[in-house]
């Protein structure tokens, strides 16, 4: 038995045999062409499939792990599109006359090298993107695609890494697990895997893929990062006895739909979901939260070419807010910016995004887009139990501008005769270190508090979340993370504000406790985790 360890990105287990993915790398020659036309013509009818394809891939995705993660892909519909990119091509076959193949893989080293000297984390992982959807249009060229591992059987895929499209397009019907030699665990491929429901390491080096072959037993431990190949009887047993257990677990959390978010001593919890567009609205229901933490309304313009109107918005906001049939939902205001870039915005390269114009920053000094946005929220409020939520704040000086402006846009409404609810709730991220601290005087300005784990560690911690290189310096259970949680719950109930959590730390249920001794009123996560944090909740004791 070989044991090889990495970083378990989903905790399950899997027992099979080994399937190792293959991709058909295209060799690309370089020759000379005589019509430059017919070869751009051709170059372009590539484009198109690859773009088709990307489609595809997109609408499954949307379906298998969601908007947020499905999106993606029209970045990299858009990548395709970019004018530096095809200028670079286009360059290549028109003044060298060389073959459009050659153009798109030389255009792609260029630019990747370009993307990888970056000191930006997101800029550098664009690096990737490009390679990717050059090695589509290629093989649109040469007419080839990956090839299918694993055949009629369940395996264990096994890769030096997997693009996002290679990651969604794996049937999970035949997926036992994946394990890669490299990657991270905040990359697309993880975010996915985890979304996907599938056993994933990912990291275990490059002496793994020279150590597996086709047809080899293995077990992997999602829990501890551990791959065993060829394991022997003990450790058989040990993951499959782990495997029963989670089997158990699944089944006995179904059982848990209808019931009650409360502790054995008699304390009610809200159990609520986060989403990123109306089609997650399904899984909000299916999975019985009790309503909607957070709606990451940014999406609605990640999704468009151009600044989404009023009525597009309010279309969209009113849909969530019916089909949630008055139960809360809350509609966090657009939080473009660091990680989240859109081409119209016409927003500034900065050296440091996420620490830079981002999120309420953009909307108070562009008080055209957020009057947009507000007016078709409260418009929206009308149809159900709407709570508007403000990310990025810092100072008391930001809300009293933000509720000056919610005023302004409420009273422009019913100026023009247009109905909007008296119990919309107004609310905060708890993201920045300095909104924690100063919670004692933004709780009197704002009914509640939403912690944004993600980001509050990123700030806290001096760690970008997007840098690879400094994960172990991440720890997202650190205590200046905790204490500040806790003095944001402090200050929010004594001065009559609730409280709750958004980020990924409101579905780990080994803090479910911390946090409701704490004082935290309300725990939103992804729609597949609310039955996981109920089943904790039920087993709390809070006398003790």
């Amino acid at each position: 038995m070989t044991v090889f360890n990495g970083k378990g990105v989903y905790g399950a287990v899997a027992l099979g045999k080994i399937s190792v993915f293959k991709r058909k790398e295209a060799t690309v020659k370089r020759y000379h062409i005589e019509d430059v036309s017919a070869e751009k013509e051709r170059l372009a009818a590539a484009k198109e499939k690859a773009v088709a394809q990307l489609q595809e891939i997109y609408d499954k995705a949307l379906k298998e792990v969601g908007e947020a993660n499905a999106q993606i892909f029209e970045i990299h519909m858009m990548m395709i599109e970019d004018d530096d990119y095809n200028e670079s091509i286009d360059n290549i076959i028109e003044k060298q006359k060389l073959n459009s193949e050659y153009a798109v893989a030389v255009t792609a080293d260029n630019f990747a090298e370009m993307f990888a000297s970056m000191d930006d984390a997101y800029m550098k992982a664009r690096s990737a993107d490009v390679k990717d959807i050059s090695n589509r249009i290629i093989a649109c060229l040469s007419d080839e695609n990956a090839e299918e591992s694993g055949g009629g059987e369940k395996v264990i895929i096994c890769a030096d890494d997997l693009a996002p499209s290679e990651t969604v397009l794996l049937d999970k019907d035949k997926v036992l697990a994946f394990v890669t030699a490299f990657g991270s665990s905040n990359s697309h491929t993880a975010i996915l895997a985890r979304n996907m429901n599938i056993p994933a390491i990912i990291g275990v080096g490059k002496e793994f893929l020279d150590a597996v072959k086709d047809g080899m037993f293995a077990a992997v431990d999602g829990y501890t990062g551990e791959v065993f190949i060829e394991p022997d009887e003990e450790t058989i047993a040990r993951i499959e006895k782990k495997k029963t257990e989670d089997e158990n677990k699944k089944r006995l959390l179904q059982e848990l739909k209808g019931k009650e978010n409360v502790t054995l001593d008699g304390t009610k919890i809200n159990i609520f979901a986060n989403i990123g567009s109306v089609a997650n609205v399904g899984a909000v229901l299916a999975n019985d939260a009790g309503g909607v933490g957070l709606f990451r309304s940014e999406f609605l313009y990640l999704e468009s070419e151009d600044f989404p109107t009023e009525e597009q918005q309010f279309l969209a906001y009113k849909k969530v807010l019916e089909s949630m049939a008055g139960k809360k939902v809350i509609i966090r205001t657009l939080d473009i910016g660091a990680d989240k870039q859109v081409d119209y915005f016409g927003l500034e390269k900065e050296d440091n995004p996420a620490l830079g114009y981002r999120a309420i920053r953009i909307c108070l000094t562009r008080p055209d887009i957020f009057k947009t946005q507000l007016r078709a929220l409260y418009r929206a409020s009308n149809y159900g139990n709407l709570g508007i939520m403000f990310p990025m704040i810092t100072s008391v000086s930001e809300l009293e501008k933000i509720k000056q402006i919610c005023s302004e846009v409420r009273e422009e409404l019913n100026t023009e005769g247009i109905p909007v609810s008296d119990s919309v709730e107004l609310g905060i991220m708890i993201e920045t270190p300095a909104a924690a601290v100063i919670s004692d005087r933004l709780a009197p300005m704002v009914d509640f508090f939403s912690v944004g784990t993600n980001d509050l560690t990123q700030y806290t911690l001096a760690c970008d979340r997007q840098n690879a290189a400094i994960e172990q310096f991440v720890d997202t259970h650190h205590e200046a993370i905790l204490r500040l949680i806790e003095l944001s719950a402090k200050n929010a109930h004594e001065h009559g504000a609730w409280i709750g959590i958004c980020g990924e730390l409101a579905a780990d249920t080994s803090l479910t406790e911390t946090f409701l001794k704490m004082g935290i009123d309300e725990l939103s996560v992804s729609p597949t985790f609310v039955l996981k944090v109920r089943d904790a909740v039920r087993h709390i004791d809070l006398t003790k």
